[in-house]
């Protein structure tokens, strides 16, 4: 543990933005299981809905900089050949 206050603080932030980061990261990966759960299920309406909802959770999970923007753009492409 550090001695120098600046660098507890530090680590602080550290753990506070990796917990934030987990979270949409997370996020992004229980709504990839529900637009699978959507497609197996059959039903477009639900398949639209998932696929917008998850689409917007990769897109703010980009702008946080919690993911890069290349991974979001292969993973927004394979969710459109998921719904499609």
């Amino acid at each position: 543990m550090a001695n120098i206050h600046s660098q507890k603080k530090r680590n602080l932030r550290t753990e506070r933005e990796r917990l934030e980061n987990r979270r949409y990261t997370s996020s992004v990966r229980t709504w990839f299981r529900r637009l699978q759960a959507a497609v197996d299920g059959g039903d477009a309406t639900a398949i639209e809905a998932e696929h917008r909802e998850l689409v917007s959770r990769i897109d703010k999970a980009v702008k946080a900089g919690a993911m890069h923007r290349n991974t979001g753009a292969r993973k927004k492409a394979r969710a459109a050949r998921l719904a499609a």
